[in-house]
């Protein structure tokens, strides 16, 4: 059987056929007819794309055959077609779910004939949307998007590796411009959620008075210029992932609201009071130490712990070592084959600038700096000319707050220390001191 296959249940024999000839006249339908339930659930198997049920079998009423065929394949399309028109039967076919409700008169099969087009229409627009999310998922896939093989990153894989595998929160932590929201994408799309919506929120985005209704949605006329009810972005992302971005800029109000939304997996509309009930998975992003933000104050303990879950901590473009000359060569492959220029290659000497600068805004600056080389280079060779740094100068990037020279060695260290895996002869050899200067600061507690 090829083509739409519909199921026609219809216990007079007559009638059922004049709905089979009628449906045969377009030639990409495949109509098989039964005159039982017992008959149409016996070919199931054969998985048709749409059934039609009278309500009155001999062997069975049509909710039970609607509840039978539902048990077997949740989301294949039914319409009831009866001799009933009871307004009650009606409604409560449609509130289990049923696409359509016919009642048999002269204009059953013109009916019958739109309903099948539009259920149709329904589904290919369905297959469709799934086609689009499984391609963004391999367009997601987490080697492909996340470019590198430093030893830094091969550990966030294998934190994200563990996180596709459960609903765990996830907390992403690190410097603007390292792939926070690339990161959560792959988390999603590589997941069992990667179907439904993954919805991503900018806390920083929003102005203070607007970011509830934002992410919980509002009720008509809850606040002047509310004119109609607005589900919000924990609605849209119900099934799927809600990914919060620079969350330590949420005001401490809405930490609370957020909070007991986790707690209670369920959201109130602004100016509501129906509850909605919700199956989210939460990751949420920041740059900032929320360890510190809770010590200061800023940031609610109790949602810290409900947040924290997995941790994936994001190291900055400096710390990925030939990862920066990887990324360059993708970048410019990939900003040349939308431009129709060719290969583009890098010059030693480009190459040496670009491991020699510190990219404060890490991989996004980075994918800035090439896209213009590419424009400036000749010859498709990028030379250091071409290459042009915009941001901060370097003296500066070392000195963000008057501290004292011990301070900013203490901070050097640490950073070689965590790195290194806390292997201090490792962080000796690479910053060319003693082990015993490593060891006397760990002792007088200016290393943790």
């Amino acid at each position: 059987m090829t083509g739409f296959k519909i199921f026609i249940v219809e216990d007079d024999p007559w009638y059922g056929e004049i709905l089979a000839y009628h449906l045969g006249l377009n030639p990409d339908y495949s109509v098989s007819r039964f005159e039982t339930a017992k008959d149409c659930i016996a070919k199931m198997h054969l998985k048709p794309d749409l059934v039609t049920i009278d309500f009155s079998l001999p062997d069975m009423n049509g909710d039970d055959l609607f509840r039978k065929i539902r048990e077997i394949n949740p989301q294949l399309p039914v319409i009831v077609i009866s001799s009933q028109e009871e307004v009650s039967i009606a409604v409560n076919l449609l509130k289990m779910g049923v696409n359509d409700y016919l009642v048999k008169d002269e204009a059953t099969k013109d009916l019958l004939w739109n309903s099948v087009i539009r259920i149709r229409e329904t589904q290919s627009l369905k297959k469709e949307v799934e086609h689009l999310r499984e391609e963004l998922g391999q367009r997601f896939s987490f080697q492909k998007t996340l470019i590198g093989q430093s030893e830094s990153l091969k550990k966030v894989f294998n934190m994200i590796n563990k996180a596709v595998k459960t609903n765990i929160n996830i907390l992403i932590n690190g410097e603007t411009g390292t792939g926070k929201e690339v990161v959560a994408k792959a988390i999603h799309y590589n997941s069992d959620r990667k179907k439904k919506n993954f919805v991503a929120v900018n806390m920083a985005a929003f102005p203070k008075d607007l970011i509830e209704s934002e992410l919980f949605g509002h009720e008509k006329g809850a606040f002047t210029g509310a004119v109609a009810r607005k589900a919000g972005k924990f609605e849209e992302a119900n099934g799927g992932t809600i990914f919060l971005d620079e969350i330590a800029e949420m005001d401490l109000g809405l930490q609370t609201k957020l909070l007991r939304v986790l707690q209670e997996r369920e959201v109130v509309r602004v100016g509501g009071n129906e509850k909605v009930k919700l199956d989210v998975r939460l990751i949420v992003a920041t740059h900032k130490n929320l360890t510190e933000e809770v010590r200061k104050g800023n940031f609610r303990e109790d949602l810290f712990f409900r947040i924290m879950g997995l941790p994936i901590e994001l190291p900055p473009l400096r710390e990925r070592d030939k990862d920066i000359l990887i990324l360059a060569k993708h970048f410019a492959d990939e900003f040349a084959k939308e431009n129709k220029m060719g290969s583009i290659q890098f010059t030693k000497e480009a190459k040496d600038k670009l491991m020699k600068y510190h990219f404060p805004g890490n991989v996004r600056e980075l994918k800035a700096v090439i896209d213009l080389a590419v424009v400036m280079c000749e010859d498709n060779e990028i030379k250091p000319e071409d290459i042009t740094f915009t941001s901060a100068k370097k003296d500066d990037y070392f000195i963000p707050e008057n501290k004292t020279l011990r301070q900013y060695t203490c901070d050097i260290i640490r950073q070689h220390l965590k790195k290194n895996d806390n292997d201090v002869i490792a962080t000796a050899a690479a910053l060319d001191i003693g082990k015993s200067t490593i060891y006397k600061m760990m002792q007088t507690g200016e290393l943790e």
